[in-house]
């Protein structure tokens, strides 16, 4: 009896599903190659401390001074690059792809690639630790190591893709390539030279915060000299890093590339004032953000001021922008195109809009978690408000989830308890810190305490894995094979939305990413099982109440 492939049986190969885009083959070969690239650099990185080679001359010096900056180079050259080839390359990009259709991985360079790792660590570990010898020999020492890493990078890439489609690629796209490596190249020249701004930007900033904060507070207090401002019950520091200047960069970022993306549908020039409107509205949420921070503090809630609000109002204010942008700009006539327009059919209202069923619980959950940290002192007293914000808005769309399969087999709980299994033990492998209960919870009376633990289980039991799989599962793993998601099976598979979707849900959890993205994996695979999304969503209740169990027992209270 021949051998039974078990991944092949629970992931057949989308060869003859419609959806599947023609560059799927190089797409996820990318992404691969992408992947162990990540990985490594961020093991290095953490492993590295690149002030060890502070001092040094030649070519160590030379590494210390420019190795961070070519990184950056490396990696925006590589991500805006790939999406510019996808887009303005099509017809290359497929044809590449389709030669690659009969082209195995190739597990013996893969061999090679780890080997030269090794080779490039012990190296790494005789350039960065207090091994000196002669000037000449520090030298060829640091040749050598830079010789084996280029080597291990163009390993790992023909591993994935071969050497004769890398040339190809090369040949095809030299001057859209050429232009890319510029831009990245000169955006992070601009990322350093943005910093000659942080001063004049500061000052600017706290003239509107005296400007605000005057108008309803009286005694305003301020130092030029040190950027103090406040009044004489609470004043803050205007850093650097409070100008205003990253949430410009970013939601410039963020605008542009929803412009490119969504090109089609806007009128240039007319849509382009939506950079510069952006722009000058993040700047002054800042100034707000700063004088709402001194009414807080000034009127006796310093702990909230310099805590929740502190950390969170401008990830609020962003998001809002963000969020009223890609709301307001499609129902702006003036900026969007012509011909659309004269047979534009009426905007779809909110419980009939297909995109927002399945995201609008997740935008609920970020929402109110954001502004509840946002109102805490150091304590999030308000978690069971997710509960509360997310419940009403499943309840709108809930005729579009009636599809989706709800019938739970044995596989979810399984994989729930794997992944909490899988959770803990990697918590046990890096937690350093302290388990004890917060200092706010135990101070608390035993019925508000109950009351909270009560609601906090309630929600990370329901409507949070709900929110999350809808999201990640029943939108953005089918979105990424096909635009018509709704009519992407939910048994439909490929390795990049497999990837793409479990790596983002892994970003969603912070510094345990990983596990994250492992867990979004086994959940993926739970929904692909059997085609339903309700063994996802069993899986990640299991884990969560899984956890919530080991907490209250074990009095783990740093996982929560």
């Amino acid at each position: 009896m021949p051998p039974v492939d078990l991944l092949a049986a629970q992931f057949p190969p989308p060869v003859n599903d419609p959806h599947a885009k023609p560059y799927a083959t190089l797409l996820w070969r990318l992404s691969a190659v992408a992947l162990l690239f990540v990985v490594e650099v961020l093991a290095l990185s953490i492993w590295l401390d690149n002030s060890a080679l502070a001092g040094e001359t030649g070519l160590p010096g030379a590494i210390h001074n420019w190795g961070a900056w070519a990184v950056r180079v490396a990696v925006g050259f590589a991500a805006l690059f790939a999406t510019c080839a996808f887009v303005r390359r099509r017809a290359l990009v497929e044809s590449i792809s389709s030669s690659l259709a009969t082209r195995p991985i190739r597990r013996d360079l893969l061999w090679l690639h780890i080997a030269s790792m090794v080779l490039f660590a012990a190296l790494s570990h005789l350039l960065y630790s207090n091994y000196r010898a002669s000037a000449a020999q520090t030298n060829a020492l640091a040749a050598a190591w830079l010789a084996v890493g280029i080597a291990a990078i163009w390993l790992g890439a023909i591993t994935f893709v071969p050497a004769a489609a890398w040339v190809r690629l090369a040949k095809g796209t030299a001057v859209l390539g050429l232009a890319v490596l510029l831009v990245a190249a000169g955006s992070c020249f601009a990322g350093n030279a943005i910093r000659s701004f942080w001063a004049p930007t500061s000052r600017l900033t706290m003239t509107l915060v005296h400007f605000m904060i005057g108008a309803f507070l009286p005694g305003v207090v301020e130092d030029p000299a040190t950027m103090l401002i406040g009044t004489s019950r609470f004043s803050v520091r205007i850093a650097p890093q409070c100008s205003g200047l990253e949430g410009m960069a970013l939601i410039l970022a963020f605008t542009g590339l929803w412009l490119v993306l969504f090109r089609k549908e806007f009128r240039f020039p007319n849509a382009l004032i939506l950079l510069p409107a952006g722009v000058i509205l993040m700047f002054l949420l800042n100034a707000a953000r700063i004088a709402v921070l001194i009414a807080i503090g000034n009127a006796g809630a310093s702990r909230i001021a310099l805590g929740g609000f502190h950390s969170q109002a401008g990830w609020i204010a962003f998001n809002a922008v963000a969020l009223g942008f890609a709301v307001s700009a499609g129902r702006i006539p003036w900026l969007l195109n012509a011909a659309p327009r004269a047979g534009r059919p009426a905007p779809a209202k909110w419980s009939e809009n297909r995109t927002a069923a399945y995201l609008m619980p997740l935008i609920a959950l970020l929402g109110v978690g954001m502004v509840c940290a946002a109102l805490s002192g150091g304590f999030d007293w308000f978690y069971s408000l997710r509960f509360l914000a997310v419940a009403p808005v499943l309840w709108l769309y809930r005729r579009h989830y009636f599809s989706l399969g709800w019938r739970c087999t044995w596989f979810g709980p399984v994989a729930g308890a794997i992944i909490f299994a899988i959770w803990i033990g990697l918590d046990r492998w890096t937690h350093t810190g302290s388990d004890a209960m917060p200092a706010a919870l135990a101070a608390a009376s035993p019925a508000a305490r109950n009351l909270w633990i009560a609601g906090r289980v309630l929600a990370t039991v329901t409507t949070v894995p709900l929110a999350e799989e809808l999201a990640f599962r029943g939108y953005l793993m089918r979105r990424f094979i096909a635009a018509e998601f709704e009519a992407v099976s939910m048994q439909s598979f490929t390795w990049p939305a497999l990837i793409a979707s479990s790596a983002l849900f892994g970003f969603l959890h912070g510094d345990r990413w990983f596990a994250g993205t492992l867990a979004g994996l086994l959940y993926s695979a739970a929904a692909l099982r059997r085609g339903r999304i309700a063994d996802a969503v069993v899986a990640h209740a299991t884990t969560n109440a899984m956890l919530a169990a080991y907490v209250l027992f074990y009095r783990a209270w740093h996982l929560w």
